[in-house]
């Protein structure tokens, strides 16, 4: 803190509006001996004496260039080819909690398909009274609903099992994102075939399939089949976009991303599950002795924080510092989130930017000074059923070091006095 404010007590907005005033009296004064007062104050602009665009020089609006940095990325070495790999949301350099489409991630078993809306086609077969296809046409004269959800993938954080591997929030978290979604509920679609011939429904599932060449499927319980999922044909108000599924995909709020199929073609009534490959060698927890668990398809509460991190440091010196970050949980909503600025021997609670919603980002923010000191910042999301996210000590000791799928440990960036941050361990 500067001599100026030693021994007083201050508020944010003082000291800002000090900082402030400090800065042009700097700058009025170094202008006096140099070339004068800052020019950005004193002179007309560039920007102000012309025209500027006009209402149709972008027709579907795009983000000014000065933001090109704010993409989604992947890790080349991570998959053999782009084809059947996924890149990760820029989280460290968005706030609020909705996640425009562009920014959001994508993750493809065989590359994104066109298919359009006349092409479009849905079936519901199986143990239904009466087998039916849907054309794009006939989804949208159903009743249609809007929710917001986050969509996680399994793998999210899962390479940092075995210790901290890449230094990024966008990277160890990114493989998320929160958005409107608007659609059909899959029970309107089911109760339309009608479910009288499948008898007890107890123990009934139903199998969802795309129609991608990698033809990915997963089996659901018919409980969750008839309870939140959503057939949707909007995001964010628009049109999916071909990434994610357009022009159809499937919403499972709260459970993981690879059951949201997306291009859904097929919907089949069944007495068990399929036991298909996306559900027994692949999105099972591997554990200590070599035997997998599977049908974990819940996501478990979870944070992050964006900012201060390793894409997103200090740069602005010491003295007030908002820290901010994400929680969400599969369970329902996030009620309370803690952050610590020491590895985890203190923690404060921080204030979330609106109520936690079920199944959906909440936005955190801790408003507090910054010395110039290191931190080890952690964040530790809790949610409506009492559920605390764990350390990754905890989570070994149930499930060793193989395990890949739903890592939701606490995350913990070093930030050095410099205020660069980096990904480092403190389990």
């Amino acid at each position: 803190m500067s001599e100026f404010f030693k021994g007083k007590s201050t508020s944010r907005r003082a000291f800002l509006r000090g900082s402030v005033a400090a800065a042009a009296a700097g700058a009025v004064t170094a202008g006096a001996a140099k070339a004068g007062p800052d020019p950005l104050i004193t002179e007309v602009q560039p920007w102000a004496t012309g025209l500027g665009d006009g209402v149709d020089a972008t027709p579907y609006g795009l983000p000014i260039e000065y933001e090109s940095d704010v993409v989604r990325r992947n890790v080349e070495w991570l998959t053999a080819d782009t084809i059947s790999s996924i890149n990760f949301t820029p989280i460290h350099a968005l706030d609020g909690t909705i996640t425009p489409q562009g920014c959001a991630f994508e993750r493809h078993h065989s590359g994104a398909i066109d298919l359009t809306k006349e092409d479009y086609r849905l079936m519901i077969n199986g143990l239904v009274d009466t087998p039916l296809v849907f054309t794009y046409a006939d989804l949208e004269r159903f009743p249609r609903e809007n929710h917001v959800y986050f969509c996680e993938c399994a793998a999210n954080t899962g390479m940092e099992w075995a210790g901290a591997q890449l230094n990024g929030a966008q990277f160890t978290h990114g493989m998320i994102h929160n958005m409107e979604y608007t659609g059909v509920p899959l029970r309107t679609l089911l109760e339309e075939a009608g479910l009288d011939v499948a008898g007890d429904l107890q123990d009934k599932w139903v199998y969802v399939e795309g129609a991608d060449a990698s033809s990915n499927g997963r089996s659901i319980p018919m409980g969750k089949a008839l309870g939140d999922c959503l057939v949707a044909f909007k995001a964010n108000g628009e049109a999916l976009r071909k990434e994610h599924g357009y022009p159809v995909r499937l919403v499972v709020p709260g459970w993981e991303g690879n059951m949201w199929v997306k291009w859904i073609r097929r919907i089949e009534v069944t007495d068990g599950p399929v036991e298909s490959r996306e559900e027994t060698s692949k999105y099972t927890d591997t554990l200590a002795d070599g035997t997998s668990r599977k049908w974990t398809w819940v996501m478990d509460a979870k944070s992050v924080i964006t900012s201060p991190s390793p894409q997103a440091p200090i740069t602005h010196g010491t003295g007030p510092l908002v820290i901010t970050g994400l929680a969400w949980s599969g369970h329902g909503a996030i009620t309370r989130v803690d952050v610590s600025k020491d590895g985890g021997k203190t923690w404060e609670t921080a204030r979330l930017a609106k109520e936690g919603e079920a199944k959906a980002l909440t936005r955190f923010y801790l408003d507090t000074e910054w010395n110039g000191e290191e931190m080890l910042l952690q964040s530790r999301a809790m949610d409506e059923t009492g559920y605390i996210q764990p350390t990754k000590a905890q989570l070994r000791e149930v499930r060793g070091l193989n395990s890949i799928y739903h890592n939701n440990c606490i995350q913990t960036w070093w930030v050095r006095p410099n205020g660069e941050a980096e990904n480092v361990e403190v389990s």
